[in-house]
């Protein structure tokens, strides 16, 4: 079940509602009993654990597909042995 966080526009009161995704939205304030409680927009708090996932798997291997700077060809190393300086697909 979901944590929402909800605060109230009236009095500042400020609580972590724990609901279910179909519940109705909690709209009364528990301190002041106000219908000026409502639900904050706030960051997720999970993690991704296991296989599969970027942190344990990609993060920190280097499979030859990115390339430094340095290690970029030069436009004259680039081109095929078998083509002229004058050649048509470059």
């Amino acid at each position: 079940m979901p944590i929402y966080d909800y605060q109230c526009t009236s009095c500042g009161f400020k609580q972590e509602v724990m609901r279910k995704v179909s519940a109705p939205s909690v709209e009364s304030c528990p301190q002041c009993q106000t219908l000026a409680f409502s639900k904050q927009l706030s960051a997720p708090s999970f993690q991704l654990t296991g296989s599969g996932w970027y942190a344990t798997d990609f993060k920190n291997k280097n499979n030859g597909s990115t390339k430094s700077p340095e290690s970029t060809p030069t436009e004259s190393e680039s081109k095929p042995a078998a083509c002229n300086p004058g050649c048509a697909c470059h």
